[in-house]
């Protein structure tokens, strides 16, 4: 019951918000922050509670739901979607600080509606990344959609109505792609079984055909796609990060988009396994091309928000890389860089909120000498950004580099050419700092630039703490990873490539 219950306190928080009268935001914001301390609470113990022996279902519980359809509410972790958890749990408290006055600010919402949206928002993921059961885990998906449609385009910037309707749109049509094909794995395992099911577990030791996984994969892949986002699914990102809050664009990018690379490790490689090594080659070609497209366009945006978005569709493609080499290291690297983009990117996202607020203004050009006017928050930044550019002694650094070694282990060319996208990204975090923090301040800087407050320091501050501790002790979450990664390939049937070995005096 412990993963019903993590997952249900947020929900009732949210109801319980929503009930709070109007006239008080202040115990509104109190009551929200507190059910997500409880939820952060309880997804430690569940992280702490694993067994890192195995890498099979833990704290499983399964209930029967519509029987008629094999449906069932079978909720279940493993070390990575425990850890994605945590992630999300950490995220949610932090979100709502840093944005403790976004609602009022907007003037288009009250604190309550903004603060239960959020709440709404943690069930939902906290259930895709436990669901066990395929229509379960599509439902979270796709009523994930509707907390994020309005916090984006009741809370969010001028355009926040075409992008909130530019990302409703994307999604909902990469869930009717993965409706179509859940239906066909249904018919399979009926013709199977003798009974249909969405059992994740009993679809995994199906001997589906080839043929039918191909057709089926991509009804799947072309959802967790656009969610991820992968190049050329896009689009949809910029927008809707842009004009999101800084809270809301930080659970957005560093949270929701999680679900597509999760999908991808928890479902399409174990349920269709002879699929994923067939399109593999091409999907690597589009992770390559995500890293590349994203640092490149990343290099020439003048809208700071914008700039952060497409860095995170070039670090999307180093995830997707990893997952799809098939290495362990490429997936534990892919696992763990799931967990640190998110930290990193909300960072990001958190300081650079806190500066446009005061400056009023997006554009990097508006900004020059920040660190004269407030030092402390140009340090953040740069710590924030140098972990993003996988510095080393940052988690990050740890987790490319997995992906890249996994990755040139069975593709040298891709792990060669994603290599030369980690120059990319200096030039993008590098080039941005030196434009916004260093020169002389102007006049306009000078007078609405402050320094960062305990508030908003609170926020940032435990991100930063995770990166460096992660970075210098990445084993704390790699052994919780490794596990369910040596499932994923004996699901699959790949085992790492071994190195030749030389014969002294063998002439070889």
């Amino acid at each position: 019951m412990l993963l019903t219950i993590m997952l249900l306190i947020p929900l009732v928080g949210s109801i319980a918000v929503f009930l709070l009268p109007a006239s008080k935001p202040a115990l509104a914001k109190q009551v929200a922050l507190g059910f997500a301390l409880i939820t952060l609470v309880v997804s430690s113990v569940v992280v702490v509670g694993l067994d890192n022996s195995t890498g099979l279902l833990q704290y499983v519980e399964s209930y029967e739901w519509i029987a008629a359809f094999g449906i069932s509410w079978t909720l279940g972790v493993n070390g990575i979607s425990a850890l994605l958890i945590v992630m999300t749990a950490i995220l949610v408290p932090i979100a709502m600080i840093a944005g403790w006055w976004d609602a009022e600010n907007a003037t288009r919402g009250t604190a309550k509606g903004y603060f239960s949206l959020i709440l709404i928002l943690e069930s939902c993921i906290i259930g895709a990344f436990a669901a066990n059961d395929l229509f379960l885990f599509f439902v979270f998906f796709e009523a994930m959609l509707f907390p994020i449609y309005f916090l984006i385009g009741k809370f969010g910037g001028p355009q926040r109505a075409y992008a909130a309707m530019k990302f409703l749109l994307y999604s909902l049509v990469g869930g009717l792609f993965m409706l179509a094909a859940m239906i066909g794995l249904y018919v399979v395992s009926a013709r199977e079984l003798g009974t249909g099911t969405f059992d994740v577990v009993t679809l995994t030791s199906l001997n589906i055909d080839p043929g039918t996984q191909k057709m089926l994969f991509l009804g799947f892949f072309f959802a967790f796609a656009v969610k991820a986002p992968l190049v050329p699914f896009h689009t949809w990102l910029p927008d809707a990060a842009a004009e999101a809050t800084p809270g809301t664009s930080t659970l957005l990018v560093g949270v929701l988009d999680k679900v597509g690379t999760f999908g991808m490790l928890h479902f399409l490689l174990p349920i269709f396994p002879e699929a994923s090594k067939f399109y593999a080659p091409v999907i690597i070609v589009l992770a390559v091309i995500s890293i590349f497209y994203g640092a490149l366009v990343a290099i020439g945006q003048t809208d700071v928000m914008r700039l952060i978005a497409f860095t995170s569709i070039s670090h999307f493609g180093f995830i997707v890389l990893g997952i799809f080499a098939f290495t362990s290291q490429g997936l534990s690297g892919a696992s763990f860089y799931m967990v640190n983009h998110g930290f990193s990117t909300g960072a990001l996202f958190l300081v650079l909120g806190y500066l446009v607020s005061r400056r009023g203004s997006k554009r990097i050009a508006d900004f020059g000498g920040v660190q004269k006017v407030a030092p402390l928050m140009a340090g953040m930044f740069l710590l924030s950004g140098l972990s993003s550019l996988a510095l080393p002694g940052m988690s990050s650094f740890v987790s490319e580099f997995l992906v890249l070694a996994g990755t040139f282990a069975v593709n040298q060319p891709a792990a060669i050419f994603a290599t030369l996208g980690i120059v990319l990204a200096a030039v993008y975090i590098l080039w941005m700092y030196q434009r916004m923090m260093t020169g002389v301040p102007s006049q306009e800087v000078t007078e609405t630039v402050t320094e960062i407050n305990r508030r908003e320091l609170s926020a940032v501050a435990p991100l930063l703490v995770l990166l460096i501790a992660l970075g210098f002790f990445p084993q704390i979450a790699l052994d919780s990873l490794n596990p369910a990664v040596q499932q994923i390939q004996e699901y699959i049937g790949f085992s790492d490539p071994q190195a030749p070995v030389v014969i002294e005096g063998s002439g070889e």
